[in-house]
């Protein structure tokens, strides 16, 4: 059977793993979460050399010892005992006093016997071959003590659309209880600073460990103190959103990360702590986590114009953002999963109002009404004024919305390619439904590139450039990867450019030959023949010459037939007059043949046409 073997590191220790290529990829897991010493509920990541997170699964690529993975446990829970311990509880020994007298025992025997024993080296042998038997056999891989038998983790796949629209109770219960079981967990410090940062990948991370991060982002600023939110409520709200966000290829639990993890970023990129108040940041990560919950893939433009239930409720206006808010205050008013209830009045009534307006904003149809009202203000920008305030929050969540190709090209294109498949998936339903298209959503008419490039130039980058303005800090971290971004995706726009016309000549090229062969098998081919008086003369011969001449021959016959009862007595009608002009133009090129001079044929008033035909009469007669 074929193996892999991987060499990593944990902290600091060199390791390998070997296992089938076909091993299920809960049991790689297990093999690395054996290796690391960790609970089953911690969570464990794998860096590559370049010092990237990579997926733990069987498709790992084998490596060197010189070239290592580094396996970390990222989120532990700090108050569990180890292995040895636990086990060593439950069946009553004290682990501790037993090292001892073993260190006491080895000590003795060394000095007892000058040197180490063979029958220790005998023992230590068969203990490293137990050891490694139980790293590397499947079926025993620590006796199953952290075998997971629910199904499989959810891989990182960006693409959803083989999946039902709204989750099943089923999916829900695994996350949640996975959540729970996770959710007392200590992330490490290096984890929570790369949260805060636009780099952050969010491909590596199943949705019960984002559950845990977005947490970490409710403590990490202070709110779970600052407002009395208990944890299980929050874990509760947060399992709430997590349930209703739909199984829909962009528009999904990720993407609420996504924005929801850009806003944390900006709030300490920005220092925003020291410029606004808690609350203010409150609203905004909470519109983060909630501005596009229960959205089905279809935007407001094919709500408005295939007459839905959410167009009709809200009058054509941001049908869905609408929605998105009235759906994050039904998960409030439940008492278990409201992280408000603890607060006055006067505060829930400011950051409902603030939730409202931030959701609200996510509506293109408003970027330039919220741009402009932006750039207004920008000059004599003023923490301390509310109104200057409200339409900065409106701005933030604006740019973490839509702030992917500010991210990793290897985090910011599959978002792409998400978006236009659901992009697709709504243009090829407005087609079915005879709905009017929207332009940008055609997949007959639109590429990776060139939905980018625009969208770039001038919605990301002016939008982007007026933040800068206000916080220059951002200038290195969301406007340089967007502008790179933009060549990118313009270089790409470039080499299908290229691809599409090198195509359009091949193609030409090819129909050009066809055409050629198919003519040269029917055209005329010329002979030279023998006249009287030893002059030569070029013929035209060939399938088609014979055709003509017959055709013209046939004609003649049936004028000649006729001329008697002709009155003008003169050339061929024109009928017969246009297929010899056609016969000759084919068959008798002026260079080759000469017209006859016959002065008969002159007194009989005969045409250009009628000289022709006697020519191929005399061509047909020799």
């Amino acid at each position: 059977m074929a193996t892999k073997i991987l060499y990593f590191t944990v902290n600091g220790r060199p390791e390998q793993a070997e296992f089938p290529v076909d091993c299920p990829a809960h049991d790689v897991k297990d093999l690395f979460r054996s290796a690391a010493e960790a609970g089953p509920h911690d969570i464990l990541k794998l860096y590559n050399p370049k010092g990237n997170i990579i997926n733990i699964s069987p498709g790992l690529e084998p490596n060197s010892p010189g070239c290592c993975y580094k396996l970390e446990v990222v989120a532990a829970d700090c108050n569990s005992e180890p292995l040895g311990a636990e086990l060593a509880g439950a069946l009553g020994f004290d682990l501790s006093s037993m090292e001892k007298r073993l260190q006491g025992l080895e000590k003795k025997l060394l000095i007892e016997a000058g040197e180490t024993p063979a029958v220790v080296y005998e023992m230590k042998k068969q203990v490293e071959s137990f050891q490694e038997k139980l790293e590397s056999v499947e079926h025993l891989s620590w006796l199953g003590l952290f075998k997971d038998l629910s199904e499989g983790t959810h891989k990182p796949s960006p693409f959803y659309h083989k999946r039902t629209l709204h989750k099943t109770r089923k999916e829900c219960e695994h996350v949640r209880e996975k959540f729970l079981q996770m959710s007392s967990l200590e992330v490490s410090e290096e984890v929570r600073q790369y949260l805060k940062t636009p780099t952050f990948d969010n491909w590596q991370w199943e949705d019960a460990e984002i559950m845990v991060l977005l947490q970490v982002m409710y403590t990490d600023l202070d709110f779970i103190a600052a407002f009395n939110i208990e944890p299980e409520v929050l874990q509760q709200f947060l399992f709430e959103v997590y349930r209703r966000y739909n199984n829909i290829p962009f528009h999904n639990f990720k993407h609420c990360f996504c924005v929801t993890q850009m806003m944390y970023g900006l709030i300490w990129l920005t220092d925003l702590k020291s410029k606004m108040d808690s609350v203010d940041l409150l609203i905004m990560l909470t519109s983060a986590v909630c501005h596009d919950l229960d959205h089905t893939g279809y935007n407001n433009a094919y709500q408005i114009n295939a007459r839905t239930e959410l167009a009709l409720r809200y009058n054509d206006i941001s049908p869905l953002e609408n929605h998105h808010c009235a759906v994050a205050f039904e998960i409030l008013e439940k008492t278990e999963s409201n992280i408000f209830r603890n607060l006055s009045m006067d505060q829930y009534k400011r950051i409902r109002e603030g939730i409202i307006k931030c959701i609200l904003a996510t509506d293109m149809t408003r970027h330039n009404e919220i741009l402009n009202k932006f750039k207004s203000i920008l000059p004599a920008f003023d923490f301390t004024n509310k109104d200057h305030r409200d339409v900065l929050m409106m701005v933030l969540i604006k740019v973490s919305d839509i702030s992917n190709e500010a991210r990793p090209m290897e985090v910011a294109e599959p978002w792409l390619d998400c978006l236009l498949q659901e992009f697709y998936n709504q243009s090829d339903k407005e087609k079915l439904e005879g709905l009017p298209i929207t332009p940008f959503m055609d997949r007959d008419k639109v590429t990776k590139p060139s939905s980018q490039t625009g969208f770039i130039r001038f919605v990301l980058l002016p939008l982007f450039i007026e933040l800068a303005n206000l916080f220059p800090c951002l200038e290195q971290h969301i406007i340089d990867p967007v502008r790179k971004a933009l060549d990118y995706y313009t270089e790409m726009e470039k080499a299908l450019e290229r691809e599409k016309q090198i195509r359009a000549q091949s193609e030409n090229a090819a129909k050009s030959k066809e055409a050629t062969s198919q003519v040269e098998g029917h055209w005329p081919s010329v002979q030279s023949v023998s006249r009287p008086g030893g002059r030569r003369e070029n013929r035209p011969t060939g399938p088609l010459c014979s055709s003509l001449v017959a055709d013209v021959n046939t004609s003649l016959v049936q004028w000649h037939s006729k001329r008697e009862d002709r009155q003008d007595n003169g050339g061929p009608g024109p009928d017969l007059a246009s297929r010899v002009c056609v016969a000759a133009d084919l068959l008798l090129p002026a260079h080759q043949y000469e017209l006859p001079n016959s002065t008969e044929d002159k007194a009989r008033g005969g045409s250009q046409s009628r000289h022709l035909l006697v020519q191929t009469l005399n061509v047909q007669k020799n």
